[in-house]
């Protein structure tokens, strides 16, 4: 009979075996789903109208919510389990899910969020950073990283999330897939867990445009009319100089598709930080006491300053008594900046106002503001550029042109660079949802052709570039060749190789330079090179030969000389060559 530690150990064996296959089953759900939900539901909408009436509008697409939307029944986590524990279940759901449901749409599941909907990155501390399906070692953005994640990976046909400082245009351009957020107040709060009631605003993501449509039509309460023709569409050339790729490649799919449906004169460019520095005058007070005043693009930057020193305020306002009560798992470092705000809210709230004032003027007779939406690629997980000041700021400064003027914003996927999403974004005067809705439609098959030629275009532009610069490094090299500075000769010719690695004359060249500095086995090397890319290179051979007789392959340089008066059997080098050779090696 077993002792009774015996048989302890065998139960402590078992449970640990018990934990493991729970672990392994959890990690396989979350893969499976990316980490996109937080719980799985259904909610289901009412029979469809008998014939000849039309089906509803939504009829078939499915739906997953943010978790900061109320459902009967249920509490919404807010990202924080914190909130979860100290929180009843809603009474109500949640107009907007109510709507999507009345018009057809099933609703199928909660999403994660940023910690208490705060963040841009898409982390949570409580229940993890869902996968990027586009990008697996990037971050999906944030706040509402769940839905954008499930649009992505096609869980859903859509998904709401709130966007406050960019919560669905940053996850949308990350993720690759549309992301609209409306005028502010456009759509309903009621039922949504406030972060910053002047900024906060529902949006939604999709990966089809006409998906995007019906859902902002139903959401709004739009009618079916005839679409208006955009009269301007105003490059920010200062927005698009803060991207860290390659700028042009963004613009040029906007330009050749605009030309293409309205025509080149309905294109002009705009340097938005000069236009606003004019037109904000509360900002010149921030300006002078931010340490980015003298930077490039300072008045953008000091905008999106305003706009976080807000969130965090209002943020304040709302939940201070909770925060200071439960002291929930949020970022330390958040929590910290929340409480020791002192700034007054009517500060900022007046660049709002004014901001308001001035994007809606400019933007006035269906005009559309065409930005980045984001720095650039979506950063690596994990990376110290997440949580720099620098990132932060700079890409707040994009995101609050939109939210400091309430103004509706829609950022459209523009294919993929270095095998990550690129996007663009187009802004209309607030209140003008419809007419961005419709613009989106029309023009996105467009965009989404103009994006191989543009690339193709770019990589030939910038060979020849690349072509020119090579020839003009070879032509410095052969000047310091024969003033017989021979390192900087042999520095020039790999110059020119690493701009056009396909020149025979480059390799030949600075084997010359080798030979001169006794390296002959790189000079063998080069000649082989240059003799693969040109094998009729007569002076490729007759270095090759000089290198190898340098090093003792006797046999070989022989061939090489030999080979090279096949070619050209008149070269008095070669021909000496062979004779003195033959004599040393018989």
């Amino acid at each position: 009979m077993s002792s009774p530690s015996a048989n302890l150990w065998v139960l402590l064996g078992l449970g640990l075996a018990g934990v493991l296959l729970v672990t392994r089953s959890l990690r396989r759900v979350v893969k499976k789903d990316l980490g996109a939900f937080l719980e799985r539901l259904e909610l289901l909408p009412p029979p469809p109208p008998p014939p000849p009436k039309a089906p509803h509008p939504l009829s078939g697409l499915t739906f997953a919510v943010a978790d900061l939307f109320d459902i009967s029944e249920a509490i919404a986590s807010f990202g924080c389990p914190d909130w979860t524990a100290t929180h009843h279940p809603a009474t109500h759901t949640s107009p907007v899910i109510s709507t999507l449901v009345e018009n057809g749409a099933t609703c199928v599941g909660k999403t994660v969020i940023d910690d208490m909907a705060f963040g841009i990155s898409g982390d949570n501390k409580s229940f993890g950073m869902p996968t990027n399906p586009m990008a697996l070692d990037r971050i999906p953005g944030g706040s509402s990283s769940g839905s954008a994640v499930a649009v992505a990976a096609g869980f859903v046909d859509f998904a709401l999330g709130v966007d406050t400082v960019g919560g669905v245009r940053m996850p949308g351009a990350y993720c690759g897939v549309l992301g609209f957020r409306p005028s502010h107040s456009a759509v309903s709060n009621i039922g949504v867990i406030p972060v910053s009631p002047s900024l906060d605003t529902v949006g939604w993501f999709a990966k089809e445009p006409g998906v995007l449509h019906k859902v902002g039509y139903v959401l709004l309460q739009l009618s079916y009319t005839n679409s208006y023709q955009p009269r301007q569409f105003i490059m920010a050339e200062d927005c698009f100089d803060m991207v860290k790729i390659q700028s042009s490649r963004l613009t040029q799919v906007v330009v050749r598709s605009v030309e293409r449906l309205f025509g080149r004169q309905v294109l002009s460019n705009l340097n938005l930080g000069n236009y606003l520095a004019a037109k904000l005058s509360s900002l010149k007070e921030l300006q002078n006491e931010n340490k980015n005043a003298n930077a490039k693009n300072s008045t953008l930057l000091s905008l999106g300053s305003a706009m976080h020193e807000l969130q965090k305020l209002e943020f304040k306002d709302q939940h201070i008594m909770w925060i200071e009560a439960v002291k929930p798992t949020i970022d330390s470092y958040i929590l910290r900046s929340i409480l020791e705000e002192n700034f007054k809210s009517d500060f900022y709230q007046s660049i709002r106002h004014e901001m308001r004032e001035a994007l809606n003027s400019l933007l006035k007779d269906d005009k559309v503001l065409v930005i980045p939406t984001v720095l650039g690629l979506p950063p690596k997980l994990n990376s110290k550029e997440i949580s720099s000041d620098d990132y932060i700021l700079r890409t707040l400064s994009l995101s609050a042109i939109a939210s400091m003027s309430g103004c509706c914003q829609v950022t459209i996927p523009l294919g993929t660079y270095e095998k990550c999403p690129v996007s663009v974004s187009f802004i209309a005067r607030h209140g003008g949802d419809r007419f961005l809705l419709d613009i989106t439609q029309s023009l996105y098959t467009t965009l989404q052709e103009e994006i191989e030629p543009v690339i193709k275009s770019k990589t030939s532009s910038q060979q020849v570039n690349n072509d020119e610069a090579a020839e003009a490094a070879k032509e410095k090299g052969n000047i310091a060749y024969r003033e017989k500075q021979w390192p900087k000769a042999a520095s020039l010719y790999s110059e020119a190789i690493k701009l056009n690695g396909k020149k025979a004359a480059y390799y030949s060249n600075r084997a010359a330079a080798y030979l001169e500095l006794g390296s002959y086995r790189q000079a063998e090397t080069d000649c082989t090179n240059a003799i693969n890319l040109e094998p009729k290179n007569v002076k490729a051979y007759l270095r090759r030969g000089t290198a190898r007789e340098m090093l003792g392959y006797y046999k070989e340089a022989i061939d090489d000389f030999q080979y090279a008066l096949v070619l050209e059997p008149t070269n008095k080098t070669a021909n000496l060559a062979v004779n003195r050779l033959k004599k040393i090696f018989q």
